[in-house]
């Protein structure tokens, strides 16, 4: 294959998009009908296919995948395969999905269609059911190929048919970190996840060629916003302008609105040159039923998805397919989780309990004015920093995130609070410890950011 290599010191050219996910309603837009590098973006479209091949029985998510020289010779970013060695399919779609493994995702288009270059023709071909009309895949994962580009609009497009034709695995794109069978993966995107409140994927990517890019979702009350950039020009700046942008998203969406999901694909699989549906190998074929072995906790999941269910049908929805929605999810974790990374496990938040209800995990419910990260201010955590007074909470919270963004070393997994009076609202870090909080405000003066330490009250 005919790589591009970038070498020019020329920043990759920028573009964005905003949308109302309800919707679908276009919300803002800048070049975002030009064709460019999608760089790991390109993963969205990999994992979209392996939820698809999953739900039309061409493989299970415990199918073992025996790695391949190709995907295991993958640069990195990658999960470490090795050529010879099998994986479960399950682990394959968490590398991919949370880590952004190259190998991974290699492995999964050869595991679904024989080859890297038939599944980026499959790639392709589902871009285009899906109205992507200007993207063209040549590989699964990203890297920089002649030929394999696509838009801003068309990614948005993807995450949104992520969000909506698959919610039962859409948890995973809000996972801080995740165990993917040989190890526990950290996620790409896991600084906006703790910084932007309400935000919940989706998927981050970076070349040289195509900057830094990122789509991400959001859901404040009943809003939620899809926001995608191209071309950043390092991932502190772009989370930065992703943030601005699903800002200016809440701002303009209406507060109430119809979910207008899109039409799902039809479903073409591996197609060869008759047309036929085929699989990849026969002895990839599933082998037994699709329906997940219960294992203990997962009668939880399925009561839980009872419940919730009964709301979704109010909305027109069928019960059968939310407590479907939970069994696929409960089926996503491993049956024996190594105990060496229980405690590495994301918090949950309340709107994904259903979908990972089997994973133990604290549940910790989001003030509607407050930006709460998972930290607790117990246990010595009692002081924190004040990073000034301003005339409105906007303005405040607008401060909390860009600081937090800039210094995520002393910074990350604190509690970003807005504290009002009559003097107006203080932007404050709490849940620190003494040394950390001098430590902060000691960095951020350097930086010139107003700053002064609060003690325990």
């Amino acid at each position: 294959m005919a790589l591009v290599l970038a070498t020019q010191a020329l920043a990759a050219p920028y573009a964005a998009m905003v949308i109302d996910a309800r919707t679908g309603e276009v919300l803002h837009s800048r070049n975002a009908d030009t064709r460019l590098h999608p760089a790991s973006l390109t993963k969205m479209m990999t994992l979209y296919i392996a939820f698809e091949a999953v739900r039309n029985g061409e493989i299970t998510l415990d199918t073992q995948v025996r790695i391949t020289k190709a995907a295991a010779a993958e640069p990195p970013s990658k999960l470490g395969l090795r050529a010879g060695q099998t994986i479960a399919f399950r682990y394959l779609i968490r590398a991919a999905a949370v880590k952004s493994a190259n190998d991974a995702a290699t492995a999964i288009g050869i595991a679904l269609s024989g080859s890297e270059a038939a599944f980026a023709r499959r790639m392709t071909r589902t871009a285009k059911a899906m109205g992507m009309s200007r993207t063209t895949f040549k590989n699964a994962h990203g890297l920089t190929e002649a030929g394999h580009l696509s838009t801003a609009r068309d990614m948005t497009t993807l995450g949104r048919h992520l969000l909506y034709d698959y919610p039962e695995y859409y948890n995973l794109f809000s996972r801080q970190s995740t165990h993917a069978g040989i190890k526990t993966v950290p996620n790409t995107n896991r600084r906006l996840l703790a910084a932007y409140r309400g935000a919940d994927g989706i998927k981050t990517g970076y070349t040289r060629a195509a900057g830094f890019n990122l789509v991400a979702s959001a859901k404040r009350g009943d809003k939620r916003i899809i926001a995608t950039v191209f071309g950043g020009k390092s991932s502190t700046s772009r989370n930065a302008k992703v943030a601005e942008l699903l800002d200016m998203g809440f701002r303009r969406a209406p507060s109430r609105a119809p979910i207008r999901k899109p039409a799902r694909p039809a479903y073409a699989g591996n197609t060869g040159l008759g047309g036929a549906t085929q699989l990849a190998s026969a002895a990839r074929a599933p082998q037994r039923s699709l329906r997940p072995v219960m294992r203990p906790g997962a009668g939880v999941a399925i009561q839980v998805a009872g419940a919730v269910a009964e709301t979704a049908a109010k909305n027109g929805a069928r019960i059968q397919d939310g407590i479907a929605a939970a069994i696929a999810a409960a089926d996503i974790a491993p049956t024996a989780p190594p105990v060496e990374n229980a405690d590495t496990r994301p918090a949950l938040r309340p709107e994904n309990l259903v979908l990972a209800s089997t994973e133990p995990a604290e549940v910790v419910a989001e003030p509607e004015q407050e930006v709460v990260t998972r930290l607790s201010t117990s246990g010595g955590h009692l002081w924190g920093v004040n990073v000034g007074r301003y005339t409105t909470r906007y303005e405040a919270e607008k401060v909390l995130l860009k600081t937090a963004l800039s210094e995520m070393t002393t910074l990350e997994g604190t509690l970003r609070k807005v504290n009002q009076s009559s003097r107006g609202f203080d932007a404050t870090f709490q849940g620190m410890t003494r040394e950390q909080a001098d430590l902060a405000c000691r960095r951020l003066k350097a930086r010139n950011v107003t700053c002064f330490m609060i003690g325990p009250s």
